[in-house]
Formats: C-alpha cells, sequence, structure tokens
C-alpha cells in the first residue's frame, strides 16, 4: 500500500510540489481553500466579458518554468503559447520615458543613448549576471537549505568572488551606471524580491538575465494557464484534488502529524507538505509543536502587500504598453514609505498591466483590461476611502501618459483587493503579497526551515521558505520539498528492512 502525502495549497509550490511528489508513487491529496487552484494566482471572469489574472502577470525565466514541464516528458507548447512581448515594458519618468526592446542589441543602443560607453558596461554587466544565472539558478536554488555544508562543493567555493555574496545590489548597479533612468531600470527586477536594491544581495543580477536577456513573455489566454497546465500535469501522476476544503487543523500524535482536519472532516496520511502561508500553517499547530515564535515573525523582514485595482475600459486606451512602469517619483521615498515608515506612501510608484494589447481574449472587442498595482508596507489599514484616493491619482497619471481623458466615465468593470484581502482569502502574514523578502540575513540556511524541528514529517514550501519569492522560485521550491518528503520515506524504509 503507498504511502499518502496531503500537499495544503494549491498554488506554485504546492501544484509542484504535488506532481513530483506523485511521480515517484505515492498516493497525493491537495487541499483548497477556494474552488479553483492557484493559490495568488487565481484568475476570474466577469459578467461583461473580461478575464483577470488575481497575482502574477510577468513571465520571466521561461527556461526554468519549461524545465518543470520537462521532468513530466512534457513542453510548455503541450499547454499554452507563449508570446515574445516586444517591447517588454515602458518605464515612466518625469522627465521622458524608457521603452524596453526585445532585442538585446537594440537595448544596447538604448544604453549607448543615455550614457557614452553604457552599451559595452551593459555587456559586462550581463556576461557576470549570466554567470550568477546559471550558477545560482542551477546550484543555489535546488538545496534544501538544512546546513550551509550543502554549499560546500568546490564550484561554489570557486565561484564565491563572482557572485558577488556580500555587496548590495544598488552599489554594484552604480559601478557599472551613472545616468538615473539607467540605474533605475537595473534596479527594478529586484523590487520583485521584497526588498530596497540596498538590502538585496549582488547576486540577485541574476534577475536581470532572467529578465532582459532571456526576455519578456506572455501566455496567450492569460497567466492562469500555467496553473492549469500544472494541475493537469498533476492529475496526470494520479494527484486529487479537494476543492473548498479548508484546513482547520493538523493532528499530531506522538510527534507525527496523522491527520487533517478539513471543514470538520479527518483525512489520515503519512506525511504532509503545507503549501500555505508559514505563518499560518504553524497556527494549525499546538504551540509546542511550531518551528517559530511570533517574535520570530515579527523580526522578520516581508515582502510588500499591495493595493490592486481590475479594471474593464469600454474604449481603447493608445499610448499604453503591455506592462508599463509608473516611475515618475522618487523610488527611494516609496521604499521607506514601505520598509521604514510603514505608512502609505506620499508620492507612490506603481504598475500598469494591459493584457488586451496582447490578447484579445481577456475583454471584450473595442475594450481594454487593466491591472493597477501600488507596492505597499505590510499590516496597513485598507479603507474603501483611502483605496479611492490612490486610485484616482493612479488614474490621472494613467490620463496624462495616455493622453486618453475621462478614463472614470469609461469604466465598466471595476474591483479593488488590498491588504485585508490578503489576508482574508490567503491567511497572508500581516497582508503580505510576494512573501518573504530575499535580503542577506534571510538567505539560504537564515530562512524559515522547509522542515518542522518536532514534527519530522511536517514540511514547507512556498514563497516563505527557500529559494524564496516569485513563480520559478516557488515551482522550485515544491520540487525541492518533496523530494525531501520522498526521502524521509526511503529512508524509514531501509531502516525497517535492517531491522
Amino acid at each position: 500500500m503507498s504511502k499518502k502525502i496531503a500537499i495544503i495549497g494549491s498554488g506554485f509550490s504546492g501544484l509542484s510540489a504535488a506532481a513530483y511528489a506523485a511521480k515517484e508513487g505515492y498516493e497525493v491529496h491537495v487541499f483548497e481553500k477556494h474552488s479553483q487552484p492557484g493559490g495568488r494566482a487565481r484568475q476570474f471572469t466577469t459578467t461583461n466579458g473580461y478575464t483577470f489574472d488575481m497575482g502574477p502577470s510577468w513571465y520571466w525565466m521561461p527556461d526554468i518554468i519549461e524545465r518543470f514541464f520537462n521532468d513530466f516528458y512534457y513542453s510548455t507548447n503541450d499547454f499554452y503559447e507563449l508570446v515574445s512581448l516586444n517591447p517588454q515594458f515602458e518605464m515612466i519618468f518625469k522627465e521622458g520615458s524608457l521603452t524596453i526592446p526585445k532585442n538585446y542589441s537594440d537595448l544596447k543602443l538604448l544604453f549607448e543613448e543615455l550614457e557614452p560607453e553604457a552599451g559595452e558596461k551593459l555587456d559586462a554587466f550581463m556576461k557576470a549576471a549570466k554567470y550568477k544565472y546559471q550558477v545560482g539558478m542551477q546550484e543555489f536554488v535546488n538545496k534544501p537549505c538544512h546546513s550551509w555544508l550543502e554549499f560546500a562543493s568546490p564550484k561554489i567555493a570557486l565561484s564565491a568572488l563572482k557572485l558577488n555574496l556580500l555587496s548590495n545590489f544598488r552599489t554594484y548597479v552604480k559601478k557599472y551606471f551613472k545616468h538615473p533612468k539607467l540605474q533605475a531600470l537595473m534596479e527594478f527586477p529586484v523590487i520583485f524580491l521584497g526588498a530596497s536594491p540596498n538590502k538585496i544581495p549582488a547576486l540577485y543580477s541574476l534577475m536581470n538575465y532572467g529578465g532582459y536577456a532571456l526576455g519578456t513573455w506572455y501566455p496567450m489566454g492569460g497567466f492562469y494557464q500555467i496553473i492549469l497546465a500544472m494541475q493537469k500535469v498533476a492529475e496526470k501522476q494520479g494527484v486529487i484534488f479537494h476543492f473548498n476544503q479548508n484546513v482547520q487543523k493538523i493532528i499530531t500524535k506522538n510527534n507525527k502529524a496523522v491527520a487533517l482536519e478539513t471543514n470538520n472532516e479527518t483525512f489520515a496520511f503519512d506525511s504532509i507538505i503545507a503549501s500555505a502561508d508559514y505563518h499560518h500553517v504553524e497556527s494549525l499547530l499546538e504551540a509546542e509543536n511550531r518551528n517559530y515564535s511570533e517574535k520570530y515573525w515579527e523580526n522578520k523582514t516581508f515582502a510588500p502587500s499591495c493595493l490592486i485595482y481590475y479594471l474593464g475600459f469600454n474604449c481603447e486606451i493608445k499610448n499604453l504598453k503591455h506592462h508599463t512602469l509608473f516611475f515618475e517619483n522618487d523610488l527611494n521615498k516609496h521604499i521607506n514609505s514601505i520598509y521604514k515608515d510603514k505608512n502609505w506612501p506620499n508620492e507612490p510608484l506603481f504598475y500598469a498591466c494591459c493584457p488586451s494589447k496582447t490578447d484579445s481574449s481577456v475583454a471584450p472587442k473595442g475594450h481594454e483590461n487593466v491591472f493597477l498595482l501600488m507596492p505597499l508596507a505590510t499590516g496597513l489599514k485598507d479603507d474603501e476611502p483611502t483605496r479611492e484616493h490612490y486610485f484616482k491619482e493612479m488614474i490621472t497619471r494613467l490620463e496624462k501618459h495616455t493622453g486618453t481623458q475621462n478614463l472614470l466615465s469609461n469604466i465598466d468593470y471595476k474591483q479593488s483587493y488590498c491588504v485585508s484581502n490578503f489576508i482574508a482569502d490567503y491567511n497572508a502574514y500581516k497582508g503580505n503579497a510576494y512573501g518573504l523578502a530575499n535580503t542577506l540575513n534571510q538567505t539560504a540556511v537564515l530562512k524559515p526551515s522547509i522542515q518542522n524541528k518536532h514534527i519530522k514529517n511536517l514540511f514547507y514550501t512556498g514563497q516563505l521558505t527557500v529559494p524564496g519569492p516569485g513563480v520559478p522560485p516557488s515551482i522550485i521550491s515544491g520540487k525541492i520539498v518533496a523530494l525531501e518528503a520522498i526521502k524521509q520515506f526511503k529512508k524509514q524504509s531501509n531502516l525497517k528492512i535492517v531491522k
């Protein structure tokens, strides 16, 4: 009789863990609070013809996502069509804008226009970033991080200086580029990692390679196509999904997790992998069986929450790209509002995604589908008047940039989402949107452990543990944890044979 594994949550890490565990012959059951898979990457449709991705919208590091499907003898092409965006995105500044082209040779020319010899410096930057990407995404991110000894390989030791582990990203970028627009462009990708560029290790210049060099992509039908594809892969391995099942308690006995209590039903299992919010999962255990105290979580640096608006417009919006970053205000002031002051920003930056520029299926003909996102500190009060204040500011700046007037009167769908929604829907600690920030003192072994220290058959995966926030890292996280759970089963089996 095969061992039974429960997965709590069906986000990217949960789907990944489920597929890898089932591939090895284990009976895997996924318990999801909502009526559909995806977690933060869910999708919804409206009665008047719009389709909105609720979370991730940047398709970077396509090779990492492709690798997941290859592990099951599939390709992304078997499930969805990927389109390479050109331009990749646009950045709006107080004085002018930068449109980031698809081709690297054109990107070099753009750099040269802004700063003499910046094209050659970009080559040097990207050469170093490519090396970090190859070592980081093959060696670093696949470690379970139980001990620093896991990193004591000859390749990592020889690479230590080239990886720039101890220098911060902002200082590193300034060594290459002096123009403020180029600095902002190169710093932008690490915002996904959830901290100020001066707190992020320069190792993460690998993000620039994973984005600008490998390109920005879009899966036709929306980002949710990745979730649906991963679900199909998992089901092909025999995974069983249980939707509308809210896990209320992890039942333990003799220092082992033996069952889940969901909607007042009890299901017995031999091992449990939690893909839900780490802090929340700990609350499902008795206090003495938790890895970390409340004080531990209070002292951690979390990636931001955000204010999101899902908008449908009954008109076309000219001069708006698929991805647009509104950086007219000071980046440092906005970052300080998130991590230092922990207040709503006075002069915010925000991001606009308009997938209807690429995909006609996400909005009625002649209409636009727009997603506005403004990063925020976690734990803020987000009442409706406050949300509306920032909504009007974002719309005003959108009108100014596009030259489209009276956008408010052309809205035929509007829905906001903010801190309290992240808490209600995902039990997200203080409403965080992206997990734990990848700061130097929250990297690798210094992240929350993937295994419970008291309940040895309870594991954790996702953006609050290794390797970190983001879609590709979450997919990798699921694989790491599934293999660790399987390793434990095999070890126990060998011990029984010896006896």
